[in-house]
């Protein structure tokens, strides 16, 4: 376990939980960069960070849809607001179909933070959940609601067809929006719930199918492709280079 790298999160107030995931916040505390692991997760992330090579900034981070190695540089602290998909057109009012698999700066002073917000993680969660809760907006479209309440309730394993007639919506015009608003198609976002669901079971060291996968080469397939490494290697986690396992262990 790496001890200079802290993580925490917490789930969200009821009152933001259809559109946020979790809050957290994470710190690297050595002199030294970290080597992570990002894997797709179908989270859409707003981060306020800073380290001393970089001032702090905000950035939203889209879709992932392959795994991207990267560093955290040394002594970089953030905050972090996990996003489901439909805060993207209600919360933040914007398309991140441009941000596949990237990122977007935002203004220094988004949402009002400071650098000083950082050291205080109650009060960025406090801060950052009155924000969302002034921008829910009074009128919003039940169909979607009810979309991602089933997508993520099935984990990502009910057919566009079923998810269609169950909301009553075309689904020629879901994919449209899916592709206008997020940059992929509902199909390709569901494979990825599901992979993220499995993590669940490989951090338990579950190494075979639990979800409706053909058989088990199609499921080393998809995690590979996902993950970059087989589900073996993937559940060793060899220095916590995959943060999100890492969380689903217990960091």
């Amino acid at each position: 376990m790496d001890h200079d790298f802290h993580f925490h999160f917490i789930e969200p107030e009821q009152s933001i939980a259809d559109y946020v995931e979790n809050l957290s916040t994470f710190h690297n505390r050595s002199d030294q960069a970290k080597e992570v692991v990002i894997i797709p997760d179908g989270r859409v992330d707003l981060f306020f960070i800073q380290s001393p090579s970089e001032p702090f900034h905000v950035a939203l981070i889209g879709l992932e849809t392959y795994p991207e190695q990267r560093q955290i540089p040394p002594n970089t602290q953030a905050f972090v607001v996990s996003f489901k998909p439909i805060a993207v057109e209600y919360i933040l009012n914007t398309t991140i179909a441009d941000v596949l698999n990237t990122a977007k700066a935002l203004p220094h002073d988004f949402w009002g933070f400071e650098s000083e917000d950082l050291q205080d993680f109650e009060h960025c969660c406090t801060k950052a959940s009155q924000k969302i809760k002034d921008l829910i907006p009074q009128k919003t479209d039940e169909r979607k609601h009810q979309l991602f309440e089933l997508i993520y309730a099935s984990k990502g394993e009910m057919s566009v067809k079923e998810l269609s007639e169950k909301v009553g919506w075309n689904s020629r015009q879901i994919n449209r929006y899916f592709t206008k608003q997020l940059g992929l198609s509902l199909k390709a976002y569901s494979t990825i719930l599901r992979f993220r669901a499995s993590l669940e079971h490989i951090a338990q060291g579950k190494l075979f199918p639990e979800l409706n996968y053909t058989d088990q080469n199609h499921f080393i397939k998809e995690v590979k492709k996902f993950s970059g490494v087989a589900p073996k290697e993937l559940s060793k986690n060899k220095n916590d280079r995959f943060i999100l396992l890492s969380v689903l262990k217990g960091l």
